[in-house]
C-alpha cells in the first residue's frame, strides 16, 4: 500500500535513501563496537568491556529505530551484511592491538564521521524534502552519537 503521509514519493525515495545509508553505517559501527567488547585486553579489560557493551545496546536501539523509520516513510531497511557493506563509508580496519585506547580512537572516528554525515543532510529532510520528522528523529540521533563520542574522547585525554 502507498504511503500517504504528506511527503512527495520522490522526497520519501531520497530521504530513505540517505537513511539506509545511515543504517548501514550504524551496523557497521555496532560490529565493531561488538568487536571491542569481545576483544579488549589490558589492565582495564573489565571496566572497557562493560563500556564497550553500553555503547553496542545504544547502537543496536538506533538501529532498529532507525530501521523502523525507513519502513514509516515505505521503503526497505536493508538487513544483510552484503547490503551494509556496500552502502557503508565506513571502513573495517584490521587494529594492531586490542587495548582499550587502540578501540577507542577508531570507534570515536567512525562516531565523528556518522556525525559529520548526518549534519549535511539535515537541513535537507526539513527544508528541501519537506520532512520535519526525519529532520527531528536526526537531531536526537546527532545528540546521542555527540555523548557517545564525548564518552569515548574523555577517555583518550
Amino acid at each position: 500500500m502507498k504511503t500517504s503521509i504528506g511527503i512527495k514519493n520522490e522526497n520519501l525515495a531520497k530521504v530513505a535513501e540517505v537513511l539506509v545509508q545511515t543504517l548501514a553505517d550504524e551496523f557497521v559501527l555496532y560490529t565493531k563496537t561488538k568487536k571491542a567488547h569481545w576483544n579488549v585486553e589490558g589492565a582495564d579489560f573489565y571496566n572497557k568491556h562493560l563500556f564497550f557493551e553500553t555503547q553496542y545496546e545504544q547502537l543496536d536501539e538506533i538501529i532498529d529505530n532507525l530501521a523502523e523509520r525507513i519502513r514509516t516513510l515505505g521503503h526497505y531497511a536493508p538487513a544483510t551484511l552484503r547490503e551494509y557493506l556496500a552502502l557503508t563509508h565506513l571502513s573495517e580496519h584490521h587494529l594492531e592491538s586490542n587495548d582499550s585506547l587502540t578501540y577507542m580512537k577508531e570507534l570515536l572516528s567512525d562516531h565523528e564521521s556518522i556525525l559529520i554525515h548526518l549534519r549535511e543532510h539535515i537541513e535537507n529532510f526539513a527544508v528541501e524534502f519537506h520532512d520535519a520528522g526525519t529532520s527531528d528523529y536526526i537531531t536526537g540521533l546527532l545528540e546521542t552519537h555527540e555523548k557517545m563520542a564525548w564518552m569515548l574522547r574523555s577517555h583518550l585525554k
